[in-house]
């Protein structure tokens, strides 16, 4: 019982500051911040992070995500309803949103709606790549920022519908030759002046007007006058829609009539004699004058 066991400690040990208490004093560097945390239970938001510490954002952009990410669907987020709300102004949010556009944390694509407005569609993204339910098993570490998604090709523009050309007048009675004429007419007119210089598919609508203008016994050397003069001086944008008012609003009145005239006078066909021989004009086959048999007066 005298001997001494060295593994033994000579009295109890005191209690560590820190060491049976790790949530107390877990920062060891002075002057940090300490958290004095609640726990919420209603009107919070989850945020990431992946964008809370993000490290390429700005302030401006990670709060601007955080005020964006609480807000409920169908809020406004454009530029003017934010500068209305923040005291930042419209450049610096602009700047803002499309950092978090360029980093994934917002989706913005153009939709037209009915009645032809074009409206811009924003869509939240909490973290950027994630797809449904799928996504979480491939989402980001936490702390890091997530990679950065390829920007999305823009949309081509549609070229707008062109603009159909007013309606021409017709010809009665269009000919082959009286459209050749028309087109001819049409594709010299750039002579009077270069800016009614026509494309091949306007000379085409405007033949028939100009067709209609010549079957009304006017020379070319007319309608070509009619068309070409007194031009205004402002710039002639659509020279084919132009020529195609002035041919139905100065089409001329139709020529008079013309009663057709009467044929000549056909000469009976000739007829030989069935007593001479000889030719003679008769409607009908017989005897010329002079075999025929005079009558007799009765006495």
């Amino acid at each position: 019982m005298d001997t001494e066991n060295p593994s033994a400690p000579p009295h109890s040990e005191s209690r560590i500051p820190g060491k049976n208490h790790p949530h107390r004093h877990r920062n060891t560097r002075p002057g940090g911040v300490v958290h004095d945390n609640a726990r919420h239970t209603t009107h919070f938001t989850v945020i990431g992070n992946h964008l809370a510490q993000h490290r390429e954002l700005s302030l401006l952009a990670i709060g601007l995500a955080c005020h964006i990410q609480s807000l409920p669907t169908g809020a406004p987020v454009d530029i003017k309803t934010l500068a209305a709300r923040f005291p930042e102004g419209p450049t610096r949010i602009a700047a803002a949103l499309n950092e978090l556009q360029a980093h994934g944390y917002l989706r913005r694509t153009r939709q037209r709606v009915d009645g032809g407005r074009i409206v811009t569609r924003t869509v939240s993204c909490n973290r950027p790549g994630h797809r449904g339910s799928a996504a979480d098993s491939t989402a980001e570490p936490s702390g890091r920022p997530p990679r950065r998604p390829a920007p999305e090709k823009p949309t081509p523009r549609k070229p707008a519908p062109r603009k159909l050309l007013p309606a021409v007048p017709k010809p009665a009675a269009p000919s082959p030759d009286l459209l050749r004429t028309a087109l001819a007419l049409l594709a010299g007119l750039h002579r009077a002046d270069p800016r009614l210089l026509l494309s091949a598919t306007d000379a085409e609508h405007l033949a028939p007007g100009v067709a209609a203008w010549l079957e009304r016994d006017l020379p070319p050397a007319a309608v070509q006058h009619a068309l070409s003069s007194n031009l205004p001086q402002d710039p002639l944008h659509r020279p084919a829609a132009f020529l195609a008012h002035r041919l139905t609003a100065q089409l001329p009145p139709p020529p008079p009539f013309r009663a057709p005239a009467s044929p000549p006078d056909v000469p009976p066909p000739f007829q030989t004699c069935d007593g001479c021989d000889l030719a003679f004009r008769s409607p009908t086959p017989g005897r010329c004058r002079d075999c025929r048999p005079v009558p007799t007066e009765a006495a």
